[in-house]
């Protein structure tokens, strides 16, 4: 690469030490549009392949984490049907440092400051990988889904859908 060596980051050194293959690929950060459909076009992929990490409440079981595909939007009835609740929201923004160790566009399922119940949508199952971030905005995480699910023990789950 030309820009040199590229900085591991903590999501990446538990993979590292859990040998799970993945690969880092950086990407143009755009302050102002930190959605996955721009990464998607900044690593060339197909946004099927390019998921986001967001974090969820319920009103239940607390705190959760749903992987999603990029052009999807978090389906909260079936993310608490679930996740074992009734209720559930997107945490504010302002809880997701504190909460997770990251910030928005750079939060990965791999490394939160606590293990929460996760959930990956279906579409992930059957590629031979996805991406997600590495823990830091212009990183990515180019990883096999099923492998990323067994180390954070995560289910396969309906859990969003397209926009309306």
């Amino acid at each position: 690469m030309a820009h040199g060596k590229i900085e591991k980051t903590n999501a990446a050194r538990l993979l590292d030490r859990a040998k799970i293959a993945y690969e880092l690929v950086p990407y143009e950060v755009d302050e102002t549009d930190l959605a996955a459909t721009h990464v998607a076009a900044q690593l060339g992929e197909d946004i099927s392949t390019v998921f986001k990490t967001l974090v969820l409440k319920g009103d239940r079981t607390g705190y959760f984490v749903c992987v999603v595909p990029g052009d999807h939007e978090v389906d909260l009835k079936a993310a608490a049907r679930v996740s074992g609740n009734k209720k559930v929201d997107l945490i504010p923004m302002k809880e997701l440092l504190p909460v997770t160790g990251y910030i928005r566009g750079g939060c990965s399922p791999i490394g939160m400051k606590k293990a929460f119940p996760t959930y990956i949508h279906t579409s992930a199952e059957t590629l031979p990988f996805i991406y997600v971030s590495a823990g830091v905005r212009g990183l990515q995480l180019r990883v096999a889904p099923k492998e990323l699910a067994a180390y954070v023990h995560a289910t396969f789950a309906e859990i969003s859908r397209l926009p309306e």
